[in-house]
């Protein structure tokens, strides 16, 4: 698909398999989220601007890339909080913010109830995660939230699992963003859950 990335190999498909186990404990299934969110950033910052610093060694100067902007990471709560923990293990630096929807169960689409984000974001590079990019509502709604901020050209999207009815969803408002994902499943069922996906990435995490 179009600008989607799938980011792949054999410890993120460990850690898949550990999240999709109906029989995975709370801590089995956080810690893989987590571990799963610390492999795919070095992916998704792949094609974030870099710039030269030079710097000495113990033994000389030389030169070195850096990553050019700041990066900020911004969680749709509550499931991405332990994806989000996971995305920052190797970018300590980055700013959190975070957006709070909750999903009308008879509409499918998603309420917004809560929204947090650090100042001056249209000058970083900005992340949104969301473990599961099912219908696409949530990840739109943020990225509405996150233009109208001034960050139109500088999104990246991140999710584990997608459905390739939320990708077409955010493809057909927002054709210009990556979307990266550990994996992309067969399909949403009538409540709108990804077939054969994981359950819920929020109640799974937090054993609610």
């Amino acid at each position: 698909m179009k600008n989607t990335i799938l980011c792949t190999n054999p410890l993120i498909e460990t850690r898949l398999a550990i999240m999709r186990d109906k029989s995975s404990s709370v801590a089995a299934f956080r810690r893989a989220l987590n571990e799963c969110g610390a492999l795919m950033s070095s992916t998704i910052v792949s094609d974030f601007p870099t710039q030269e610093k030079t710097i000495e060694t113990p033994l000389e100067t030389t030169s070195a890339r850096i990553l050019a902007r700041p990066v900020t990471v911004v969680a749709i709560l509550r499931a991405a909080l332990g994806f989000v923990e996971g995305l920052t293990a190797y970018l300590p630096e980055a700013r959190i913010g975070h957006l709070g929807f909750f999903r009308n169960e008879e509409t499918l689409q998603p309420v917004s109830y809560y929204q947090k984000l650090p100042p001056g974001m249209a000058q970083d590079m900005v992340i949104i995660a969301d473990p599961m990019l099912a219908t696409g509502g949530s990840m739109n709604l943020a990225i509405d939230v996150l233009k109208k901020s001034g960050c139109a050209d500088n999104l990246v999207l991140a999710s584990v699992i997608a459905a390739p009815e939320g990708i077409a969803a955010v493809r057909e408002r927002h054709g210009d963003i990556p979307i990266y994902t550990a994996a992309i499943d067969r399909g949403l069922n009538e409540k709108g859950y990804i077939l054969p996906g994981l359950g819920d990435a929020g109640d799974r995490q937090y054993g609610t």
